[in-house]
């Protein structure tokens, strides 16, 4: 099943098959995915293909400065007609949600978000309204033009369990996707692979993957390690432990197997940290870089051995 929902994404999707693993990961684990990246490089299709192949109900907004919380989480209408106020959805209400350019909008409309990403339910007006599960949330952001943005804050970025760029494609990728698009094969032969219940199923199966004690210690470590590093302003999060032992479950599972392995977080640790750290003042005058820097540390951590 994990096999050819690989394949169905990357028929359209071509080149890119980290980017796509990694989107999965975070699927399967709960997690939300921060896209950044040059416009143009399939960001969007991306979330859209997805959405297809777990046949998830898909929705998009369109952030931009005007936008308010109300049309993200929805809003109370008053009905004359009975005298009630009733419930009218948001952009929110649904499996999988593309946040297109949520660095566009303003603070305020971006932390509408917050309760949604961390506890899968909205609330207005005092009443609480559930999401649709299985709900993943893709923002993507672009990372060159900064005129008329608000940078996300290090508590928003910090629900996301992965930051990920795409990148331009390879020679023979990009040929592959100017050929399916001249042969009009493109979004419209995607089919669904699996179900919105299959993908809750495999979630509890990804829960269920052994995490021994040895290979906790080395995520810890991992983390210890960023909190000690004078090039960062912060170390990591508490939450970043738990992002990298879930992502890590999801990885193993991928794998085909029912065990984490020390490979399976060195796979997904640099993904899961590198948008919670921010480098000092000093580590950038030496140009440093925060990749580099984890790299580094992930080969300092000692590796158990079982």
């Amino acid at each position: 099943m994990i096999t050819r929902l690989k394949e169905s994404i990357s028929k359209i999707f071509v080149g890119k098959e980290e980017v796509v693993e990694n989107v999965l990961v975070c699927l399967l684990s709960g997690g939300h995915v921060l896209l950044e990246d040059v416009p143009g490089v399939g960001k969007t299709t991306l979330a859209r293909i997805l959405a297809k192949t777990v046949s998830c109900d898909f929705g998009r907004i369109q952030f931009t400065p005007d936008t308010l919380p109300g049309d993200v989480v929805g809003t109370s209408v008053y009905n004359m007609k009975t005298g009630d106020f009733s419930y009218r959805e948001g952009g929110v209400i649904h499996q999988i949600l593309l946040a297109d350019e949520i660095n566009r909008t303003s603070p305020k409309t971006q932390a509408s978000l917050l309760e949604a990403m961390a506890e899968g339910q909205v609330t207005v007006d005092g009443r609480v309204y559930p999401l649709p599960q299985p709900f993943m949330v893709i923002a993507t952001q672009n990372p060159v033009e900064y005129m008329g943005t608000y940078p996300l804050p290090e508590a928003q970025v910090d629900r996301f369990m992965m930051r990920l760029s795409v990148g331009y494609p390879d020679n023979a990728s990009e040929l592959k996707m100017a050929r399916n698009f001249l042969e009009g094969r493109m979004e419209q032969e995607i089919s669904p692979v699996i179900t919105a219940g299959d993908i809750l199923r495999i979630r509890k199966e990804v829960r269920a993957v052994h995490v021994s004690e040895p290979v906790l210690q080395y995520i810890r470590d991992i983390v210890e390690l960023t909190r000690n590093e004078t090039g960062f302003v912060l170390g990591a999060s508490p939450r970043a432990l738990i992002s990298i032992m879930c992502a890590s479950q999801a990885e193993a599972y991928l794998s085909g197997r029912d065990f984490v392995k020390p490979d399976d977080v060195k796979s997904v640790a640099v993904n899961t940290l590198h948008h919670r750290l921010t480098l000092t003042a000093e580590a950038k005058i030496r140009g440093e870089e925060t990749d580099k820097l984890l790299g580094g540390l992930i080969l300092k951590a000692k590796i158990p051995v079982e």
